[in-house]
């Protein structure tokens, strides 16, 4: 005999309506409420319609505070509905990434986002795509739209508004020779903020702003390497395309005899919470990590209610936040010093 809410509604001792809210995620019951009837549901053996209770969460950047903090904050809107979340690093679009999702996907999953993931990545293999919408799993991302042009919900951050708060900054402070170390191409939000950096320098009458772009990973390492090229352009000022790049930029800086922000003014990128207490304290652009992570449980939520929610992207307001590694536009950039010379290796 199939067991139906009736039955699980008499074992909780609770209401149908109770119940059907529980089984569909939706606010307004206790979680003394919606444990009993999730027991309930287990005792009678009431099968949900959903797939499964996990989330996974898809995303490359573990270590990187910023995607730490908004995969955080996703568990935090679903863990209150029953669902939880499972973090996947893998390589946006790899078959680390395709291994993933194929094993989630047997074992039951609910929902898969991707967090700065393949849907990052320009022309990124679609058959990943294809395999959910084969299993009716929903999927949104974040910070990326999706290559195979299906309408999802996509959540990101506004960063050609980024990269102008970035260049307006530093233009009110006298800097006229701003370079940007930015991400990899082919990766879209380094190549939004790439565009949304050329148009700021051009409104401001910077001629030829393209060779004031030094395209590096996203990484310490990827910022240090951007400065030789920017310093030797002149450039009194970097725009980092993440927080990590710019921490790399200012070891990069300081590695060539001059100081941050004396002679070379730096801003970031994520608005990580440690970037506060760096030495000096960094100015970067902050992406709103609250408002992403509630937008996309909420659509997680819908989605897996088979309740419908809007497709396309939705664009959030970044935030500027001045700290201490932007400063006035020094007289006259500082020379250059050279690099210190490596010994020979051993014969």
């Amino acid at each position: 005999m199939k067991v139906g809410i009736t039955e699980v509604a008499a074992r909780a001792q609770v209401s149908e309506a109770t119940v059907s809210r529980v089984i569909n995620r939706r606010q307004g019951v206790s979680k003394k409420t919606r444990d009993a009837v999730e027991q309930a549901m287990a005792e009678v053996g009431y099968e949900r319609q959903t797939q499964g209770q996990l989330v996974a969460v898809i995303t490359e950047f573990v270590s990187n505070p910023f995607f730490a903090d908004v995969a955080e904050r996703i568990e935090s809107a679903l863990a209150p509905h029953g669902l939880k979340t499972v973090l996947c690093p893998a390589f946006p679009g790899g078959v680390q990434e395709r291994d993933f999702i194929s094993a989630l996907v047997d074992k039951g999953v609910a929902a898969v986002v991707f967090l700065s993931a393949s849907n990052t990545v320009e022309g990124a293999d679609t058959e990943t795509y294809e395999l959910l919408r084969q299993r009716r799993v929903p999927y949104v991302g974040i910070n990326g739209e999706f290559a195979d042009g299906v309408p999802t919900p996509v959540f990101s951050t506004d960063d050609a508004l980024a990269a102008e708060l970035a260049v307006d900054h530093l233009h009110r402070l006298g800097h006229r020779r701003i370079g940007m170390a930015s991400g990899p191409a082919g990766n879209q939000p380094a190549d939004r903020r790439v565009r949304g950096f050329l148009e700021a320098m051009a409104k401001r009458g910077i001629e030829e702003p393209e060779r004031w772009v030094v395209r590096q990973s996203y990484t310490v390492e990827g910022g240090q390497a951007a400065v030789g090229p920017l310093l030797a352009l002149g450039a009194t000022a970097i725009v980092a395309a993440s927080d990590y790049m710019a921490l790399g930029a200012i070891r990069g800086v300081r590695r060539q005899g001059r100081t941050v922000p004396g002679d070379v003014s730096v801003v970031g990128y994520d608005g990580s919470a440690i970037t506060e207490f760096t030495d000096p304290p960094l100015t970067t652009v902050r992406q709103p990590a609250d408002r992403l992570a509630l937008e996309v449980g909420r659509s997680v939520l819908a989605l897996v209610s088979n309740r419908d929610v809007p497709t396309g992207e939705l664009l959030f307001d970044p935030e500027l936040v001045i700290r201490a590694t932007t400063g006035p536009a020094p007289a006259q950039p500082a020379p250059a010093r050279p690099a210190p010379a490596q010994p020979a290796p051993e014969a």
